[in-house]
């Protein structure tokens, strides 16, 4: 396992989200459904709730902060996402091979214990799947969105 492609291999998935963010009109981005999916800000907004959960993988303790309440614009929107991504590469220094095999329990949504590397994954899975959902809300937009090999 090597923490440095884990790492390479996530921020190609949240560049490429970031790029989808972009090309949603302002006007769309808060209120643009699909069978009753969330709008793409919701999306978005969940996509950036990592940092608790890669704080709890480096330290083994499991806090909860909710944040970002207070986005109601793109531009804030796009600001959080890249303050995310800073705290995420300042973070992720401290990971280590033997943090992501720990077999632990976060409190925040996996209640069962699981080694850390499967949460880590969870998230990047998430990100994979609301970008999905945007890349279907872009389309019913007539937007093409960015190609997904494209990281």
């Amino acid at each position: 396992m090597n923490t440095a492609l884990i790492l390479e291999h996530w921020m190609g998935h949240r560049h490429l989200s970031r790029r989808t963010l972009e090309l949603f009109p302002e006007n769309q981005l808060f209120t643009f459904t699909i069978g009753n999916m969330r709008p793409y800000d919701k999306l978005a907004l969940e996509m950036l709730q990592i940092i608790p959960t890669l704080k709890g993988v480096v330290t083994g303790e499991w806090k909860w902060q909710p944040a970002f309440d207070d986005v109601t614009t793109k531009e804030a929107l796009l600001q959080a996402w890249d303050e995310t991504d800073s705290q995420l590469l300042e973070v992720w220094k401290g990971v280590t091979v033997d943090r992501l095999n720990a077999v632990e329990a976060d409190n925040f949504w996996m209640t069962e214990a699981t080694p850390n590397l499967w949460k880590v994954q969870y998230w990047v899975d998430n990100e994979i799947h609301h970008r999905g959902q945007g890349y279907v809300y872009l389309r019913a937009l007539g937007i093409e969105p960015p190609a997904f090999w494209e990281r």
